[in-house]
């Protein structure tokens, strides 16, 4: 907002062009969505498309919306196969992982995010929160395959434990890897309880109570496989930490 007053102050932007933009501030009104294009100037993050439920086309109309109104990649999760499919064909510069998409070049990262799986099994959960904190403009390593059956993988990771400014731990089961690294490290973490397991996991509900009831401190837990929350989360933590760095 400021860069376009500025440039119709300099003379280098029509008044009448700038009305066209100001149009569809603070939102743009499509056929099926209102597109909240203000959201990166009001909390420093764009808005992200939740592709659970929406149709192709829909995903697509969304992402060329928030791609119009600003240069920052947009972050599509939880979409279909064919829908990852739609959006790769038509854009040029995107990082697809499963089900999340990134549309746009990434932002030149600050901090570190470390993200951990404790089995194969969470990696897509593992997966939406590195690619949500690439996106969101932290850099991000991976361990994968550390769960608290073989404790010795985890105590091999150390170094990548203690270079991160935060820790995304994703776990299913009884969820005690979260706890685990929380006693090892005082590095911001947030928990991802997943719905992996068997029969009396119910579906994640036994991982996630055991991450809000952890022995170790600091520890915050988002909803279950919610990836997407805690590389947010992670992201924003990150960023701070490699800024005033």
């Amino acid at each position: 907002m400021r860069a376009l007053l500025d440039a119709v102050a300099a003379g280098d932007v029509r008044a009448a062009d700038a009305l066209d933009r100001l149009a569809v501030a603070p939102y743009e009104q499509l056929a099926d969505a209102l597109v909240d294009t203000h959201r990166a100037l009001r909390t420093g993050d764009p808005e992200v498309v939740y592709g659970a439920g929406k149709s192709t086309a829909q995903v697509l109309d969304i992402v060329a919306a928030l791609s119009a109104a600003s240069a920052r990649a947009v972050l599509v999760t939880r979409a279909a196969p064919e829908t990852v499919e739609a959006v790769t064909a038509a854009y040029d510069d995107v990082v697809a992982d499963g089900g999340t998409v990134a549309v746009g070049r990434l932002p030149e990262p600050r901090g570190c995010v470390a993200v951990l799986a404790a089995g194969t099994s969470d990696g897509p959960v593992a997966d939406e929160a590195a690619l949500t904190a690439r996106v969101f403009g932290a850099a991000v390593e991976r361990v994968d395959d550390i769960g608290v059956a073989g404790l010795h993988r985890l105590i091999a990771a150390r170094p990548v434990l203690d270079r991160a400014d935060c820790l995304v731990v994703v776990a299913g089961m009884e969820g005690a890897l979260p706890s685990v690294v929380g006693g090892l490290v005082g590095t911001p973490l947030v928990a991802v309880p997943t719905s992996v397991g068997y029969g009396a996991s119910f579906g994640g509900i036994a991982a996630l109570l055991a991450m809000l009831n952890a022995c170790a401190p600091g520890v915050t837990v988002v909803n279950i496989d919610n990836g997407f929350g805690a590389g947010v989360f992670a992201a924003r933590v990150a960023r701070r930490t490699g800024a005033a760095r």
